[in-house]
């Protein structure tokens, strides 16, 4: 039989469940024999199932035999990207929040000692009101993703999109703006020749990058709702080669709209390095879902190199996105009518 990959589980660590037949000890400890690591929230109630970047569902349905059999039961199972990575950006940040909540063996043989005691003294009910709960509390405030500056839209991926190669880095003194200006990243993020940008959703985050030197990293100087790729419509016309040659190798589009750009240099915006040393292996999707298989990369900057983007964890896109606005605070942003005056798509 084959072993199962490591996997999560968020659930209540309500003892008054287990007294009641809600919860079963066992079934956690099988869990935790298959590998899986599971944290305790208080007052959860959410069915949500992940498998992997594949498939999602979301139930009425406890995953219980009459739950997956016997009652009448309401969901949905979907492939579709945007709906996965919701579900994923909900779980990511429930998982976060109940951190050091992570259930061990020992944990459990102390609760089934103190369940088989109340159920041996005749499950009385002023007893089961006294089973304690050691689930952690989530402020769901928190938990809950906000709009912030006006920012049009809350997408449910994110991704750092880079400009500029490892023999072509700028100086961290060059103007933001006029990266904007060369780039065309006001309107547009480009993908490299026969490698079709498909991941993006409509609505989904890009932070525009730029490869610098003196030292080495990568900037972060602004970010744009983008659209998801179109064929023919996201391709570079004649015209826009013409105007800048090199999207002849790069000729494929993200178009991307309310764009904002810190002013000043790109020193002024948020270093990825800084993004990678807080965050580690979940700082990208990928490394992230490495950990959690327990194989293949985990350094998050192997992960960056020669790509045009990296997708973000929830967790990666909220740390970038308080920094950057912390940025605009301090420095500004392109002005309005600075970003007007270039060209744009027709």
């Amino acid at each position: 039989m084959t072993r199962p990959q490591p996997f999560e589980v968020l659930t209540r660590f309500n003892l008054a469940d287990f007294g009641s037949g809600v919860s079963d000890v066992a079934a956690l400890r099988a869990i935790l024999e298959a590998g899986g690591c599971v944290r305790g929230v208080r007052g959860l109630h959410a069915k949500v199932f992940l498998f992997g970047d594949a498939r999602a569902a979301v139930t009425s349905a406890n995953l219980t035999s009459r739950g997956l059999k016997g009652n009448h039961e309401f969901g949905c199972v979907s492939e579709d990207s945007p709906f996965i990575n919701a579900c994923r950006a909900y779980f990511d940040r429930l998982w976060q929040a109940a951190a050091g909540s992570d259930l061990t063996a020992a944990q459990l043989d102390e609760w089934n000692a103190q369940v088989t005691a109340f159920l041996t003294s005749g499950g009385r009910p002023e007893r089961e009101a006294g089973l304690p709960d050691h689930g952690m509390v989530v402020d769901l405030d928190r938990l809950t993703p906000t709009v912030t500056r006006g920012w049009p839209a809350e997408s449910g991926q994110a991704f750092v999109k880079f400009f500029g190669r490892s023999n072509d880095r700028l100086p961290w003194t060059f103007q933001a703006f006029e990266e904007v200006r060369r780039a065309g990243c006001h309107w547009a993020c480009t993908y490299p020749k026969g490698k079709r940008p498909r991941q993006v959703a409509d609505g989904d985050t890009l932070f525009t990058a730029r490869l610098v030197k003196d030292p080495d990293d990568m900037l972060i100087f602004g970010r744009a709702i983008g659209m998801a790729h179109v064929e023919g419509r996201d391709d570079a016309t004649t015209a826009e080669i013409h105007a800048r040659p090199w999207k002849a190798q790069w000729p494929h589009y993200i178009r991307v709209h309310h764009g904002q750009f810190v002013a000043g240099p790109l020193a002024h915006g948020v270093r990825l390095s800084e993004l990678m040393d807080a965050l580690g292996a979940n700082a990208f999707a990928s490394t992230q879902r490495n950990q959690r298989r327990g194989m293949g990369n985990l350094n998050p900057r192997a992960s960056v190199r020669q790509k045009p983007a990296v997708r973000l964890t929830s967790e990666a896109a909220a740390w970038l996105t308080e920094r950057l606005e912390h940025a605009f605070d301090i420095h500004g942003c392109v002005p309005a009518e600075q970003l007007a005056a270039l060209d744009w798509s027709t």
